[in-house]
């Protein structure tokens, strides 16, 4: 008899907690690491929800360079919609 659970596939996350860093990155843009995108499933776009009130849709760069449980995102565009940088927010795919 095969043990519990053996039959159930591996279930990917779909949504993960994550920081916002302010960065360069062109507005409406979101750079993050790819083992991050990768993981969530994300290609093209992404949706970050901070605070469970405010929802972004942002268009999508991978980057190795940056940190694997952080994005980066425009400073402006941060800045005008409230969101400070070190923030901790909800990613997912969109």
């Amino acid at each position: 008899m095969p043990p519990a659970g053996s039959g159930e596939k591996q279930k990917s996350q779909k949504e993960k907690r994550i920081r916002i860093r302010y960065s360069s990155a062109k507005p409406g843009q979101l750079m993050l690491n790819s083992s991050l995108a990768k993981e969530l499933g994300i290609r093209e776009k992404a949706e970050i929800v901070v605070a469970g009130k405010k929802k972004f849709s942002f268009s999508v760069i991978i980057d190795d360079s940056v940190p694997p449980n952080v994005v980066y995102a425009n400073t402006d565009f941060m800045k005008e919609n409230g969101i400070a940088d070190n923030t901790i927010a909800t990613l997912r795919a969109a």
